[in-house]
């Protein structure tokens, strides 16, 4: 009797709430740590990416106008749904040549810091508000708001706990976000996403593609629809790219090439203001 062939699963996109293939019909093999193909990973082209901005704007007025508790809900919904397919996103990691301990910590600190925005959701405003002397007979305030969409290529390193410290400050802020994968491991980002799937999220609010950013950081960057970048890899001449992508619709850039996610410096309220803008309202004392 003739010995089976495996049959490999091929693992889609992440777009509108939907899981669907790439329209190029690419995909590209994923290696574990002893150099055997596994899975296979749809690779992302332009126009996934523009399918996916397309459906993140639409979702940014519905996200947006959520109230901050419910944002912070959504989030801690989401942890809750990651606590309970722990044991699983720790063997992915290894599988793909990371130590058993060392994955343990990494979806651990990735659950508590999906925690830790979830309890910013309704405080960070407060904390950034402020009420400003002005010489008339008015109230001046500013407050933070939303930006819009976020694009976010992930860094290499710790593939699920990078993804998840950059996409929780922006989504817990009101944006919505389309985000590259890890080049190196991007199987937990889209495993991530089925985590998603079950946590309420609006569809389109959060978008994950795999591929290559040295396809897609182009178009991650001049797209006019789309209203801050966040970079985090060492290719100097790509960062300069973006940059230059950028400055035609004036994006907001972020580029985090020396952050250690593990550690709580890799946590802040101030990543949440990175993708916020100060909106200043006026108004007039007495009748």
């Amino acid at each position: 009797m003739n010995s089976r062939i495996d049959i490999q699963k091929t693992y889609k996109l992440y777009i509108n709430g939907k899981f669907s293939r790439t329209e190029s019909g690419r995909y590209f093999p994923l290696k574990d740590s002893q150099g055997k193909t596994t899975v296979n990973l749809c690779q992302a082209s332009r126009k996934d990416f523009r399918e996916a901005v397309k459906f993140a704007r639409k979702a940014v007025s519905g996200w947006s106008s959520r109230t901050a508790y419910n944002r912070g809900q959504i989030l801690y919904r989401i942890a809750e749904t990651l606590e309970g397919r722990k044991k699983q996103f720790i063997q992915e990691l290894n599988h793909f040549g990371i130590t058993k301990n060392n994955a343990t910590q990494e979806v651990e600190i990735t659950i508590d810091r999906l925690v830790y925005y979830a309890g910013w959701a309704d405080k960070y405003q407060a904390l950034f508000s402020s009420v400003n002397p002005v010489a008339s007979a008015h109230y001046n305030f500013s407050v933070p708001e939303y930006q819009g969409v976020i694009a976010i290529i992930s860094p290499n390193d710790n593939p699920l706990l990078g993804l998840v410290s950059l996409i929780a400050p922006a989504f817990v802020g009101g944006n919505t976000i389309v985000c590259l994968a890890s080049e190196k491991n991007p199987l937990t980002a889209i495993t991530f996403a089925e985590v998603l799937h079950a946590s309420d999220i609006p569809n389109g609010a959060i978008n994950i593609l795999t591929g290559f950013s040295s396809e897609l950081a182009e178009h991650f960057s001049s797209h006019k629809d789309v209203n801050g970048i966040v970079y985090c890899g060492e290719n100097l001449e790509l960062n300069k790219s973006i940059q230059e992508n950028a400055s035609e619709n004036v994006k907001r850039i972020h580029y985090y090439d020396k952050i250690n996610w593990l550690i709580n410096k890799g946590q802040s309220p101030y990543f949440i203001m990175d993708h916020s803008e100060i909106k200043t309202t006026w108004h007039p004392i007495g009748s």
